[in-house]
């Protein structure tokens, strides 16, 4: 067991730090003003190293290497270290192109008027029966908290009186069966259909209750989305109020495959503070706006920090980025959810916050985003139907 937390300070991991060199080998990461303040909480340790986000990539042996010193203190339990960047000259990358304040009209082609299938924003997407609304969540890269991000917005979909299924999209790496306690395998309809793994009032879909927890997926892009087919489209869902899709993380085959051929209601982009995710991030928002699907909102998980002896708020991997960017690709910004070690710890033990504690602060701050994402699609419903023209015989 770790030592008293009392024993674990600033002063001492400052010391460890000193000897992880900085980038070029141009002296330590603490010398060079790389590294933020630092917190520590219940033996944790937490905080964030400044590099140049041309570099991002080739700074990941950095960001490990001061973690390892961390983690190697007597006493420290855990270490949360991520890379961030200062902008310069307003952003690290050319700018995407500006969309006005204002959400743009969209298309005008008819929607499909199919009873149990949602309209479609652009052509050739065919609808989902029973399903009313499939909702993508997504984010430009990994280890942003999608999936824990995911699975609460459903629960709190739920929570707030909708009939909700999650599909997890993510072959190489599903987490629903760990996030939502669920094991064994889902049984048939008639041999052919499958019906849904169920718990916590979710009804769920996942490559994990088909294969082995150990076992390798090595499959090429095709049997990938031949699975992904399977799971969307030979699942009995419905009656479902809404599906959210837990996409995979990045913008590869997958998640275009997804986004060009299921009439999805819109996607929910989740990222970090941090300047780097914000990167991915755009990246991720360009292919939803590419293949015509409405931009929900975006969400900026490990927003800040909140001390549980002091209530102190720490914004460790900085603050307000997601915001910011939302406000500049105007885009609907959904909520901040802090970095919370309950939330993480809940969601591995198959017990999310939003079941687990229905009344704390994280719960509600995840209903009022499902809230949100939900007045959303109905926006988004109500553009599109208004967009259909009418044909009035005289």
């Amino acid at each position: 067991m770790p030592a008293a937390n009392e024993n674990v300070t600033k002063e001492i991991v400052i010391e460890r730090l000193k000897t992880v060199n900085g980038p070029d080998f141009t002296g330590n990461i603490v010398d060079l003003g790389l590294v933020s303040e630092i917190f520590i909480a219940d033996a944790k340790v937490f905080f964030s190293i400044t590099v140049p986000a041309a570099r991002a990539q080739e700074m990941e042996p950095l960001r490990a290497a001061a973690e390892r010193v961390v983690k190697a203190i007597p006493g420290v339990a855990g270490a949360v270290v991520a890379l961030t960047a200062e902008k310069k000259g307003g952003g690290m990358e050319a700018p995407v192109p500006q969309r006005p304040a204002q959400r743009p009209a969209p298309p005008t082609a008819p929607a499909r008027p199919a009873p149990q299938a949602p309209a479609s924003h652009s052509q050739g997407k065919r609808g989902v029966p029973g399903i009313e609304a499939i909702i993508a969540v997504a984010s430009g890269k990994g280890g942003v908290g999608k999936s824990t991000t995911a699975v609460n917005i459903a629960l709190g979909l739920a929570a707030n009186g909708l009939r909700v299924g999650v599909l997890d999209a993510d072959i190489y790496g599903p987490s629903m069966p760990r996030l939502l306690n669920i094991r064994g395998r889902p049984q048939t309809v008639d041999g052919k259909i499958l019906k849904p793994m169920q718990n916590y009032g979710l009804k769920v879909m996942s490559m994990g209750f088909l294969v082995d927890e150990e076992t390798p997926m090595i499959w090429r892009g095709p049997m990938v989305m031949s699975a992904l087919t399977q799971m969307l489209r030979e699942v009995e869902w419905g009656p479902l109020d809404v599906l959210v899709v837990d996409m995979p993380p990045g913008t590869g085959d997958a998640q275009l495959t997804m986004a060009q051929q299921v009439p999805l209601a819109g996607a929910v982009i989740v990222s970090t503070p941090q300047d780097l995710a914000l990167i991915d991030a755009r990246k991720g928002l360009n292919m939803f706006r590419k293949v015509d699907v409405p931009l929900l909102g975006i969400v900026e998980n490990m927003s800040y920090f909140l001390a549980p002896d002091t209530g102190k708020r720490y914004d460790i991997f900085g603050h307000g980025g997601a915001r910011r960017e939302a406000e500049r690709l105007g885009v609907t910004f959904l909520g901040e959810v802090p970095l919370e070690m309950g939330i993480r710890e809940s969601s591995d033990a198959g017990t999310p916050v939003v079941v687990s504690k229905p009344d704390g602060a994280e719960a509600k701050i995840y209903r009022d985003i499902a809230a949100k994402v939900w007045d959303r699609v109905n926006e988004e419903r109500g553009a599109a139907e208004a967009a259909v023209p009418s044909i009035v015989f005289e």
